[in-house]
């Protein structure tokens, strides 16, 4: 279990264009509760958002992943609707927002800077898309030799087999997966004091 004094919880691409696709309200109200949880144990809450500038300058022809929004008529960039974090988990005065430009966190970002700055040597992992940003950022933070929890509901992906064997087969070897009732009651049974 963590040290609380050196973990963050990452909230990751929970964005109106993404949660509009992958989440419902299950797990928008799991999150939330993690956030008000982390809140109360005074642990920070990093939000990490991927946007681009108008015209998609960060984006390569080679980039298989993001090289279609050019093209596609969605709209991605930094003044679109679609990339404000979702009105249901968002962002109070003072908690961080890191804008990333790829898939994973630490991907043309700023966030091991910010991590590293505040002392944080422990993640807690919540995004969308589990196969997506989780992964790719619980992989880039174990090779860091970050300590690595996901809440494995607080995680959502398009495809519910490749979810469950990234949470079963794949992220234990570099985690702990638990769920947001088990993070949760860490902190409650001990009245929000450090376990």
């Amino acid at each position: 279990m963590s040290n609380t004094s050196h973990s963050a919880l990452l909230v990751m691409d929970y964005q109106e264009g993404i949660v509009s696709r992958f989440a419902g309200s299950e797990l928008l109200d799991r999150t939330r509760s993690v956030i008000s949880t982390a809140r109360e144990a005074q642990i920070p809450i990093i939000y990490v958002v991927v946007k681009f500038r108008v015209g998609y300058p960060e984006i390569s022809p080679n980039n298989k992943t993001f090289s279609q929004l050019a093209t596609s008529g969605y709209s991605f960039d930094e003044a679109s609707p679609t990339t404000a974090i979702h009105s249901a988990v968002a962002p109070l005065p003072g908690d961080i927002v890191v804008t990333k430009r790829r898939v994973g966190a630490f991907s043309g970002s700023d966030l091991e800077v910010v991590l590293r700055s505040q002392g944080i040597t422990s993640l807690v992992l919540a995004g969308i898309a589990t196969s997506g940003v989780v992964l790719s950022t619980l992989r880039a933070a174990a090779d860091m030799d970050y300590q690595i929890t996901v809440l494995s509901d607080c995680c959502a992906d398009s495809d519910e087999e490749v979810h469950r064997v990234l949470m079963e087969k794949v992220f234990p070897r570099q985690a702990e997966v638990i769920t947001e009732e088990v993070w949760r009651r860490r902190y409650e049974a001990k009245d929000g004091a450090t376990p």
